[in-house]
Formats: C-alpha cells, structure tokens, sequence
C-alpha cells in the first residue's frame, strides 16, 4: 500500500468508509464514520481506495466565553 493523500475515502473490510486524515511511509491515519480515529502500519493496511472526498468540516460555531461581572 502506498501513501495515500489526505481527505482520500477509502473503504475497510472491518472498520467500513472512512478518510485519511494522515498518511506517512509509516504510519496512516483513518477517521472512519462509525468507529473514530484508527492508526495503521502504512505497509500493511489493507483498504479499498473509493472515488470522492472527505466532506469539508463546518467552522467551530463555539460561543466565546465573556468575562463574568464581578458581584
């Protein structure tokens, strides 16, 4: 297996559809949909590369926290 770019979709037999989200000659990591973040030995991984990408996060809608009025 080769390094894969990230956002690439690839497809694993265990762990279903998920996107690389680092990809090295070492290491690889995946984020897949249903079961999080796996890191696999890049030589040795076994997956089906899919067509596509992975879909473009929203910005964090986070509210930023004000400084609380001294009583």
């Amino acid at each position: 297996m080769q390094v894969l770019r990230q956002s690439q979709c690839v497809k694993h037999a265990q762990y279903g559809v998920g996107f690389v989200t680092e990809s090295n000659s070492e290491r690889t990591t995946i984020e897949f949909d249903d079961h999080g973040v796996k890191k696999f030995v890049t030589s040795m991984m076994a997956v089906e590369l899919l067509a596509g990408e992975a879909p473009a996060k929203p910005a964090s809608r986070r509210r930023k926290k004000t400084p609380s009025a001294a009583h």
